[in-house]
């Protein structure tokens, strides 16, 4: 027997955007505790966004990076029988920002040689533009999932 689902945590806004889904992405970014670092590289890696793209609004450069990133399906196992299938399966909104963002994160933290703002918003740009590393791990997540169709009555 299962025990209850954990409740779900409200994630306050970041103090210089107000948005929810930056603050998370700070927090995504953030290594041991250490949230005013984290908060640095995020919003210097916008400011190189705003420079490099001469875009005013990095929020709608950001968001349309994880909505080119957000996967719309996966796969997930299921036993049956004793076999394990890869069934497909739809991603939840909150799910596959959360995919997006953690997939832009280690992407960005796989390349070597710069600082980590750089890095990072070289991937955000590359993700706006609907190429980059997160775009195709996010296109591979997709094909498994299409090659997988045949397993769909199999999910719960």
């Amino acid at each position: 027997m299962r025990r209850r689902r954990a409740p779900k945590r409200e994630i306050l806004p970041d103090p210089k955007y107000n948005n929810p889904v930056v603050s998370k992405f700070i927090n995504i970014i953030m290594l041991k505790g250490k949230k005013t670092v984290a908060q640095r590289i995020v919003y210097r890696c916008f400011d190189i966004i705003k420079e490099r793209l001469n875009e005013q609004d990095v929020l709608k450069v950001f968001n349309k990076a994880i909505e080119n990133v957000r996967p719309h399906l996966e796969v997930k196992p299921r036993r049956i029988g004793g076999a394990t299938y890869q069934v497909p399966v739809e991603v939840k909104p909150e799910r596959g920002i959360s995919l997006a963002l953690r997939w832009i994160r280690d992407f960005a933290r796989a390349k070597k040689g710069k600082p980590m703002e750089e890095r990072l918003a070289e991937e955000l740009i590359s993700a706006y533009k609907g190429e980059g590393s997160s775009v195709k791990k996010k296109e591979d997540t997709h094909k498994m999932a299409e090659a997988n169709r045949a397993f769909v009555h199999f999910r719960w």
